[in-house]
């Protein structure tokens, strides 16, 4: 029998499973976003060249644990903790088979685990995209496989309960728009790690010598079908926490729902395919096949981001003017809660995911653009624009409305959650925008030492780049610094904020 309680703030019933299961995913989450920020700060310290802090061996160790926890693991245990959220929490209903939901958590965890020991044993430093040939232990794809696994089973749970709460009459009309949204992403995460099946099982068997060998091309192709779109799970969950957030903070409900789902929509129909812009310098596929990818499809990938990026603002400016703020052109914007850590981390994730995520993701992956700049730093800075100013941030802000609402403490340290925001996006974007200048220089990425591939050809070719380098390790830093101020906060308040009723 389901065991409710209703929120006296929000008037959810809040099923107790869900809630339980709410809590450790987020939980796991933010440990997890604290190692891998450890790893990043690392990195970021390594490519400042005065500082170049790790050897060889440590740097490329950590930076394949940066790339799973960070731009993995924390996001999916956030995600999935979104996912009961908008399809339990926001319906009034139930979490059905709590028992899968509980052995899907395992299976994150104990593939996560494993991942982690493997490589910091020194056993499988591939980086993040593991490219074949190199070769890790059979362990680590195991973790992959069992971490895929599990959010798999999630997302499959997640059309089982919004089933459930249809059949039970628990809503009405049509799904609300931030379960929408978890929709779309649960949509994209089953094609996405049914490709991660297709090409880890038998990546698996060669490192046990089963396989005798695996195409390298064929590798890369189904890997970005995996690593890229995982991304766009992301990026759906993220805009559903821009709509959640304006609501739950201000009452903002889109200008026009149609419309934020039509983008949603196009979400599920095109952001997959244009995952191929990874493999724009890849000899092994045609030259009209990339054309296609990048300068035709991608495009309506990117549509759907603007629909959303002009109708969150939108519904923070017609909300304001409806509350009586209508003097000059933009007197509501003084009146929006800027000393609100959660609406404040979604304004600026709007902001940074727009103009350092976005607009060069576009850039940077079209065919002509993207033959010179994707192996340099500025495609790290597209991504830390997308990932971290973006997303991240996002579901920072999103931490500061569940720890009232389901863990039901109230938030210890007040002023550092209303600074830390602005702390970790200025440091992010110092950071993001750093790189992208480098690498605009031709600054290689992924690589520990200050020349290229060790040719004779030193950054101090010139001046400018030391300065965007130094621009790395500062907002490196910086973001480090607001991830700290995040996760005591989020931690802190956890074990020992004060009970709310």
């Amino acid at each position: 029998m389901a065991e409710f309680r209703t929120c006296p703030e929000t008037g959810l019933k809040i099923e107790r499973n869900a809630e339980n299961l709410i809590k450790w995913n987020v939980g796991i989450a933010v440990a997890l976003l604290a190692v891998g920020g450890l790893f990043g700060l690392l990195m970021a310290l390594t490519r400042w060249p005065s500082v170049h802090l790790l050897p060889a061996d440590f740097y490329y160790r950590f930076l394949t644990l940066h790339g799973i926890d960070a731009l993995l693991a924390w996001v999916l245990f956030f995600e999935m903790g979104l996912i009961y959220f908008t399809s339990v929490v926001i319906l009034n209903s139930r979490a059905v088979c709590p028992r899968i939901s509980w052995l899907a958590f395992g299976l994150m965890l104990v593939g996560g685990v494993l991942i982690n020991i493997v490589v910091l044993l020194g056993k499988a430093d591939v980086m993040f995209t593991s490219y074949v040939p190199l070769r890790a232990d059979p362990l680590y794809y195991i973790g992959v496989i069992l971490f895929a696994v599990g959010a798999l089973i999630v997302f499959i749970l997640f059309f089982a309960n919004i089933i459930n709460a249809r059949r039970e009459g628990a809503y009405d009309g049509t799904l609300p728009l931030g379960t929408f949204g978890l929709l779309a992403a649960s949509i994209i995460g089953v094609v996405t790690l049914l490709h991660g099946a297709v090409i880890m099982i038998p990546t698996l068997l060669w490192s046990m010598g089963i396989l005798p060998s695996l195409d390298a091309s064929v590798y890369r192709l189904i890997f970005w079908g995996l690593g890229h779109p995982s991304q766009q799970i992301n990026v759906c969950a993220m805009v559903a926490v821009w709509y959640m957030t304006a609501y739950l903070v201000m009452g903002a409900k889109p200008v026009n729902e149609k419309v934020s789902r039509t983008a949603f929509v196009l979400y599920i129909l095109f952001i997959n395919v244009a995952s191929e812009h990874h493999l724009l310098v890849d000899p092994a596929l045609s030259t009209w096949h990339k054309i296609v990818n990048t300068s035709y499809v991608m495009h309506l990938a990117v549509f759907a981001s603007m629909i959303h990026a002009f109708c969150v603002p939108a519904s923070f400016e017609s909300t304001l003017r409806e509350k009586g703020y209508t003097a000059g052109a933009f007197e509501w914007l003084k009146k929006v809660p800027w000393g609100n850590p959660a609406f404040s981390a979604v304004a600026l994730s709007i902001v940074i995911f727009g103009f350092l995520g976005g607009i060069t993701g576009v850039v940077f992956g079209t065919e002509q653009f993207n033959m010179i700049r994707h192996n340099t730093f500025a495609i790290p800075g597209h991504f830390h624009g997308t990932v971290v100013g973006g997303t991240t941030l996002a579901f920072m802000g999103f931490t500061y409305l569940m720890l009232p609402t389901i863990f039901r403490r109230k938030l210890i340290l007040e002023g550092w959650a209303k600074a830390q925001p602005y702390v970790f996006g200025i440091g992010v974007s110092i950071l993001s925008i750093g790189m992208m200048a480098a690498g605009s220089f031709g600054v290689p990425r992924r690589h520990w030492d200050i020349t290229f591939a060790g040719a004779s050809f030193p950054y101090a070719f010139d001046p400018s780049i030391d300065v965007f380098m130094t621009m790395v390790g500062l907002g490196g830093v910086l973001a480090a610094a607001g991830g700290v101020m995040y996760i005591v906060v989020a931690l802190g308040s956890i074990f020992k904020g004060e009970k709310v009723a």
